[in-house]
């Protein structure tokens, strides 16, 4: 069993805006100089920084809004690798492993976390390059797997669910003013009948309670 690994945040680089932890508990950051610690699954605190300095140059924070750093984006990706779909557990796995077409996906032999391991040991110091620097270095990689799983991963993680781990404090969703799993809006066609209507988004928490938790059997974790 490894020593457990956390990511170790300025609370100002994320904006005071709401993060959900490991145990999926939320709490909202003030931005201020001090740090916070979330406790990682997967990654190495190494690589979960080169992991969220990378996510922020795909979705940057810029004047539209917040981006990937904020969303908590990082803490997505660690919980997705840390469980089954991270050891591809879904996937056909035997090979032949040929390169095919792109209409077929990906045939390849390593999982998601191994491409990730393997490939952040290429970006090692990553997250200390300028923002120019590093968008260089993301360039000579654009046309791998391991990049197209990030960029994949960076928009889940930044319009995801909360429950996921990803678009804390549902900023995602507020950009884009998605109002979460609305179940009906039946209830609102006649108060809101001839105007504009954008409500509040709400989480799956939100609407089902602050007990609803991801179904993970023991064999999946």
């Amino acid at each position: 069993m490894r020593r457990r690994q956390f990511l170790v945040l300025s609370a100002a680089s994320i904006g005071g805006v709401l993060v959900y932890s490991f145990d999926r508990q939320a709490f909202r950051l003030p931005a201020e100089d001090r740090s916070v610690r979330i406790p990682l699954r997967f990654f190495t605190q190494d690589e979960a920084m080169i992991v969220a300095a990378a996510s922020s140059r795909i979705f940057p924070s810029d004047e539209s809004g917040p981006g990937a750093r904020e969303a908590g984006v990082v803490v997505y990706i660690d919980r997705q690798l840390a469980g089954p779909y991270g050891r591809d557990r879904y996937r056909y796995t035997t090979g032949p492993f040929d390169e095919g077409v792109p209409e077929q996906g990906y045939q390849g032999e390593t999982n998601p976390r191994q491409t990730y391991r393997d490939s952040l040991k290429n970006l090692a110091g990553f997250e200390r390059l300028s923002p120019a620097e590093q968008d260089e270095a993301l360039a000579k990689v654009e046309d791998t797997y391991f990049f197209r799983l990030l960029r994949a991963h960076t928009i889940e993680g930044m319009f995801c669910d909360p429950i996921h781990g990803g678009n804390a404090g549902m900023i995602g969703w507020q950009l884009i003013g998605y109002p979460g799993p609305r179940m009906s809006n039946l209830k609102d066609v006649d108060q809101h009948f001839g105007e504009a209507f954008r409500p509040k988004p709400a989480s799956l928490q939100d609407i089902f309670g602050k007990d609803t938790k991801l179904s993970i059997s023991e064999d999946e974790k």
